[in-house]
């Protein structure tokens, strides 16, 4: 430490400068030095070892590695080694001024905590864009949630580290007293562990994944999951609008899960429509009737169309009449599962089957207002 003092001064000396300024021209030469030294070290890091870096990664077979050691990764990483030079070089240039170093020293080590603690959670994020796609695979859930509670307790870290640096403390010392202060933790983060318990159920039971089509009632979510985080599921309703809950709401409450349907051969027809009971009659003078007549054309009618799975239960029952006349019920499963062109081939189904009950003298009931 004295020999670059003495070297220092001696350059300084050269110039023609002495006295009382050598010392002070001496500090700002060293400073000089330190910050030039640490920009160095910084441009160096990203014009030469993140380009290296990259051209390794890009050179494996494997793709997971080009998003977990993403540019914003490297760049941010890049960050923290400016800080760290600064930090080895402060007892050399402020090694007379005892405050001021100890005051560079904290604010050195606080800027390396939190930038450390930015790279990590990018690091961490980086897991859950390897998968963009909705899928049903549990694994992927896991490790969303896993990633959520990691970056949590990674702040949580920092945090400490941070006010250990302020006060000039050990952080293990700061840890150690946090046992007494538990139940203001637990209230503090009651959302977040409550989230996770109800996530990990949702996960574990194979309730719920990104890509199902959900309802809850007494909530306006009907639609896509495109989203399960520790405190929220997102659902995408069918007119864009996002809505959000917790998983606490679907693990304590009731939800419909129309995957079952998503994944069969075909989705449920149940529909029921009433018949004139007074429109009933023979017919050939046999036993048959117009209304078994009408029935039976009409599952001959659902068997033959192209738009029903024939393989699936197909069924034309009556039911037991009421005021409002003979309940005939049709149960069958179309092909087209997709909103749209679900909705669109059952209005022509229904639409043909109403048509079909003149051709067997039959009368649809109707109810008509009060005048």
């Amino acid at each position: 430490m004295e020999d670059i003092k003495v070297f220092v001064e001696q350059l300084i000396n050269l110039t023609g400068i002495n006295g009382i300024a050598v010392p002070i021209i001496r500090h700002g030469v060293m400073i000089l030095f330190a910050v030039l030294l640490s920009w160095v070290a910084g441009l160096l890091c990203r014009r030469l070892l993140v380009p290296l870096f990259k051209k390794i990664i890009a050179h494996t077979e494997v793709k997971w590695d080009d998003i977990i050691f993403s540019d914003k990764v490297l760049l941010s990483a890049c960050h923290i080694v400016p800080a760290i030079v600064i930090w080895v070089l402060l007892p050399l240039v402020f090694y007379q001024y005892p405050f001021v170093r100890e005051l560079l020293k904290r604010a050195t080590a606080i800027y390396i905590t939190v930038m450390s603690t930015r790279t990590l959670v990018v690091f961490i994020d980086g897991f859950n864009r390897l998968d963009d796609q909705p899928n049903r695979k549990s694994i992927q859930q896991y490790m969303r949630s896993f990633c959520g509670v990691l970056k949590i307790a990674m702040y949580f870290v920092a945090t400490v580290v941070v006010v250990a640096i302020v006060l000039g403390k050990n952080p293990m010392t700061l840890f150690a007293g946090l046992g007494a202060t538990s139940a203001i933790l637990m209230l503090i983060f009651k959302d977040t562990i409550t989230g996770l318990a109800s996530g990990i159920r949702l996960n574990s039971n194979d309730m719920v994944h990104r890509g199902d089509w959900i309802t809850v009632p007494g909530t306006p979510a009907n639609g896509i999951v495109k989203d399960i985080t520790l405190t929220t599921v997102k659902v995408q309703n069918f007119d864009n609008t996002i809505v959000t809950i917790s998983p606490t709401t679907l693990v304590t409450g009731s939800f419909q899960n129309w995957i079952g349907m998503q994944q069969s051969p075909g989705r449920r027809v149940q529909r029921k429509f009433y018949l004139d009971c007074h429109s009933i009659k023979r017919v050939n003078e046999g036993k048959d009737t117009n209304f078994g007549q009408y029935r039976a054309a009409i599952k001959k009618y659902l068997e033959t169309h192209k738009a029903v799975n024939a393989n699936m239960l197909i069924m034309v029952r009556q039911m037991e009449g009421t005021q409002s006349g003979i309940p005939i019920e049709v149960y069958f499963f179309l092909k087209y599962k997709e909103w749209k062109v679900y909705e669109e081939h059952l209005a022509s189904i229904m639409e043909h089957i109403y048509a079909l009950a003149a051709d067997f003298d039959v009368k649809l009931y109707e109810q008509y207002p009060e005048q």
